[in-house]
């Protein structure tokens, strides 16, 4: 019988892997070393807070797309559709794991810029190369297929219906961490304070409570706390907490079908939330570095803002009526938006799932699977993901992602 609630002590004094966080990217990668028939080592996972209540996998718009404008990013979406789809048989058949389904209103961006419509065409290219079902639509297209959308400024939109919208995130991590833990990771309520770092490798890690534990290595899974993370074991990385605010709404007079996750070209998003209410997002124009501890509601941005933005592009939303409103953190890859993963050239067993810049739940089944595989193989098994290592950071050699909400 595993417990519900997180001890605080490990049982162990030594493990083969110590995943800092336990969100979603580190129960991913958790839960992927126990499905490796290669891997049979131990396990630790040291989660700051169990409730998971501030932490960036519960902020999420629980969304998924496959409109980047690299081929690997939509690849990595197309395993998470893939993955989500066939939860139960990938998890083993397990009759408590629900079946799940992908909500597939779509991503629809709008161009009002031909530069703007430019990038929507070279991004399209790539996502078809890929596989995915991206089409352009023209301002009339768009107005025809979604009357209620005021498109007089619009020159061009993409939208995708296919494995594109809504998903039950919170029910993927639940049972990536319920079956990881079962299946013998030791999940702790603490927090890592320290590392102790012997030449090329991290020998131990300290935690809040004060013990130390001998790891063979160690997974940096802390999301917008990455640069914390890193900086105990003496290195820098370019990741950031950026606050993102979200507003759940309900429309006097509700859309006549169902609304795509809209990104108006201020930047503004807003989507189906369903039963006459939706969910929008956004940031401030000036979008600075936040503390991971600030959470603080900007309540002028709704008003001055993002519902004028709202009720411009869409005129049914001039009369709605908020009924929950909360900041979340990003954890932004200043560099270039995009993930940092794999080991540290120089600290071999320090190994980076950090950085996804917004689309990090939607990337989680890639991205754990491919940790697990670099902490049981060496290499990348599946997708090959070595593109996205560190030291295109120490080459200041960014992978530019323009599709970044």
């Amino acid at each position: 019988m595993v417990k519900t609630a997180f001890d605080t002590t490990p049982t162990r004094s030594s493990y083969d892997v110590v995943i800092v966080g336990g969100a979603i990217m580190g129960s991913s990668t958790a839960w992927w070393l126990t499905e490796n028939p290669d891997f049979n080592g131990s396990v630790l996972v040291v989660e700051r807070d169990p409730s998971y209540e501030m932490c960036s996998t519960a902020h999420t718009n629980s969304c998924m797309r496959q409109q980047f404008s690299t081929e690997l990013n939509v690849h990595i979406s197309q395993f998470a559709a893939d993955f989500v789809k066939n939860i139960r048989a990938r998890m083993g058949n397990d009759e408590r794991i629900p079946e799940l389904s992908i909500r597939s209103f779509g991503y629809l961006y709008l161009a009002d810029t031909e530069a703007f419509a430019e990038v929507l065409r070279r991004n399209i290219e790539v996502q078809h190369r890929a596989g995915a079902a991206t089409r352009l639509l023209s301002a009339a297209e768009i107005k025809e297929a979604y009357p209620f959308y005021n498109v007089d400024d619009i020159v061009l939109g993409s939208i995708n219906t296919v494995d594109e919208g809504y998903w039950d995130g919170a029910a993927v991590f639940d049972w990536w961490k319920r079956q990881a833990r079962e299946r013998g990771v030791e999940y702790v309520a603490n927090e890592v304070v320290a590392m102790t770092r012997e030449g090329t490798r991290i020998a131990s890690v300290t935690l809040k409570t004060g013990e130390v534990i001998a790891c063979g290595q160690v997974v940096n899974a802390s999301g917008p706390r990455a640069a914390r993370t890193a900086k105990m074991a003496g290195i820098e990385v370019p990741v950031e907490p950026r606050k993102r605010y979200s507003w759940v709404f309900k429309a006097e007079t509700p859309l006549d079908r169902d609304l795509p996750l809209t990104i108006d070209p201020s930047g503004v998003h807003c989507r189906e939330n369903g039963g006459g209410t939706y969910q929008a997002g956004g940031h401030a124009e000036i979008d600075p570095a936040a503390d991971p501890e600030d959470f603080a509601m900007d309540h002028s941005l709704w008003e001055n803002h993002i519902w004028p933005v709202l009720a411009t592009r869409i005129p049914a939303f001039e009369a709605v009526k908020v009924i929950s409103e909360w900041t979340g953190h990003y954890a932004v890859n200043t560099l270039d938006h995009n993930a940092i993963l794999g080991p540290h050239p120089d600290v071999e067993n320090f190994v980076f799932l950090n950085g996804f810049s917004g689309h990090g739940l939607q990337q989680s089944p890639a991205m754990g699977r491919a940790t697990a595989e670099w902490l049981t193989h060496g290499e990348y098994r599946t997708l090959d993901m070595s593109a996205f290592s560190y030291e295109r950071v120490m080459r200041n050699a960014p992978i530019i992602e323009t599709a970044v909400i």
